[in-house]
């Protein structure tokens, strides 16, 4: 039997050692379909509107900037791409995000 995949986030913000919450994320679709979402207060989003998550090529903006100058004065990083595959049989999907004023990092999580 095939598990359908699933998505989920988290951003942190690494300077401050804590979650950044009311961050925006668009999620663009293999099918082109833009989804908008904003972080919680624990820095996670799980909900993607109507959007039913399927095998293909994704691409999840995180909109940083907003974050960055809010807490820390400015944002060298306006946002953050990452472009990765859902495969049909994948299971669950997490992409953290660690930020900070001049850097970040992502991978996948669990």
């Amino acid at each position: 039997m095939s598990k359908t995949p699933s998505l989920s986030s988290h951003v942190l913000d690494t300077t401050l050692g804590k979650p950044a919450s009311n961050m925006q994320l668009i999620l663009t679709a293999p099918n082109g379909d833009i989804n908008h979402a904003i972080t919680d207060a624990d820095g996670r989003c799980n909900q993607w509107g109507k959007l039913v998550i399927s095998a293909g090529y994704y691409h999840l903006r995180f909109v940083t900037g907003e974050y960055l100058s809010s807490q820390h004065g400015s944002a060298f990083y306006p946002f953050v791409d990452v472009h990765f595959e859902i495969t049909q049989d994948g299971g669950h999907y997490h992409i953290p995000l660690l930020i900070s004023p001049f850097g970040f990092s992502s991978y996948r999580g669990s």
